[in-house]
């Protein structure tokens, strides 16, 4: 079979299509043959050693994947073969709180990933996925629309009628517009592309602002929400954190879920403390609520947005385009 590897340094000069024997599943193992992987910004952080020097070589990239069941070991009942399923970003996170060891089981780093033609994963680390998507949707779903559903519907405490802003118009942050009009909120979203605000604006996106002719954008979604504010902020825009809080509600929620424009910004204390604003990490989420946002995107019939679609063996200029913002949604690599 052919794998995506880095083997002897980190980086995209690095990252080869290589010849691997193929694997066999052990006690409680599943055999999936990959149809189509998406790309995250994690992924091109760890190929270009973000994550630390000390990256562990051969690397297996990717986390993000849908395939067929090809075979199954001993012991294995939760799925058959040639059941269609998703590889769950953290194999060991099946429900509840997250504990050290289930987000040790991440897939890409440490635990090879999903860019390859054939991979063993255990069968708690797979799910079986709607049928009206395509293997390409699916392949969208363990990371960016997991990461949005929870960050909406698991951390904040959202109301009927509240305000949601989300910012940019990457994968998650599309997952958040669609999660939110479907739940009934107000959504507001930032971009400093009229383009990608006006795709934004055709899938419901109510008030539209590019934070590039505004930069002091708080105060703009501030009059969009109207006099309560927003109610909840999906921050992934790193050093950012300054205009969400002049918008905030009292009491309001900000996800933190990416770093895109920076690792580090001054928190405004006052400015926390007057508006009693909650501050929460997101890091992707459990098997249970996975399970749980495929049912709902079924019976709301939410179908993921697959900006770009690349060939396997085109993987570095998948990732040359995600690193050059070109994307609307998601990125997605076809195994062919």
């Amino acid at each position: 079979m052919r794998a995506l590897q880095l083997i002897d340094g980190l980086g995209l000069d690095h990252l080869k299509i290589v010849e691997l024997h193929d694997p066999v599943p052990g006690l409680g193992e599943v055999l999936v043959r990959m149809r189509a992987a998406s790309l995250n910004y994690r992924d091109l952080l760890m190929i270009n050693g973000v994550y630390g020097p000390t990256t562990p070589l051969p690397l297996t990239p990717l986390s993000d994947g849908c395939g067929i069941v090809e075979a199954v070991g001993p012991g294995v009942s939760r799925v058959a073969v040639g059941d269609r399923v998703a590889t769950m970003f953290f194999q060991s996170w099946l429900s509840g709180k997250p504990t050290p060891a289930g987000l040790r089981s991440a897939l890409g780093l440490p635990i090879p990933g999903v860019g390859r033609e054939l991979a063993v994963f255990s069968e708690d680390g797979l799910s079986k996925v709607p049928d009206f998507l395509t293997d390409h949707q699916v392949a969208t779903l363990p990371c960016a629309a997991l990461t949005a559903w929870r960050a909406l519907f698991e951390d904040a405490r959202l109301q009927p009628g509240d305000v949601v802003l989300v910012q940019g118009t990457g994968g998650v942050s599309i997952f958040g517009l669609q999660f939110a009009k479907a739940a009934g909120f107000k959504v507001i979203v930032t971009s400093s592309s009229d383009e990608k605000l006006a795709r934004a604006g055709a899938l419901g996106a109510d008030h539209l602002i590019n934070y590039h002719t505004t930069p002091e954008w708080g105060a703009a979604a501030r009059a969009a929400a109207g006099p309560g504010g927003v109610d909840f902020i999906m921050g992934v825009g790193g050093a950012t954190i300054g205009e969400g809080l002049k918008c905030i509600a009292l009491m309001g929620h900000i996800a933190i879920i990416g770093v895109l424009g920076g690792a580090s910004e001054p928190l405004v204390f006052p400015a926390m403390i007057s508006t009693g604003a909650r501050l929460q990490g997101v890091m992707v989420g459990s098997r249970a609520m996975f399970e749980d946002m495929c049912r709902a995107m079924e019976a709301q019939k939410i179908a993921p947005v697959v900006d770009k679609v690349f060939s396997f063996t085109e993987a570095r200029a998948a990732l040359e385009a995600m690193a050059a913002g070109e994307h609307f949604g998601k990125i997605v690599l076809d195994f062919g």
